[in-house]
């Protein structure tokens, strides 16, 4: 199994979310083809209700810890209740491009 389903299916059994999505951005950086080391979650529960933004990206963390100790480099999270997406209307910021990690040495 892939890291990006392994990291799907704990977050979806754990918090049973309205929306999720498990984003690979690693071919944004300067890794092999295929890698799976740079992630963005968009994870929206009502199990976020009543939380700070610190404790949401804590339970992350915790559920992911096997993941972020097997080689996960980044991890970018937007965790909302269902109020805070439906205010954003079901959006979020594009990553910006990678500037380091020799990713833009080589293209120069």
């Amino acid at each position: 199994m892939s890291m990006q389903q392994t990291i799907q299916n704990k977050l979806q059994q754990a918090l049973q979310p309205l929306h999720l999505e498990v984003i690979n951005e690693s071919h944004m950086h300067n890794v092999p083809p295929d890698s799976e080391s740079h992630f963005k979650l968009v994870v929206v529960t009502e199990r976020f209700e009543n939380k700070t933004l610190i404790k949401r990206h804590r339970t992350i963390n915790a559920l992911l810890q096997d993941e972020l100790n097997a080689g996960i480099h980044a991890l970018s999270m937007y965790t909302m209740t269902p109020q805070e997406w439906f205010n954003k209307g079901g959006e979020i910021p594009q990553s910006p491009p990678c500037l380091g990690g020799g990713k833009t040495e080589a293209s120069s």
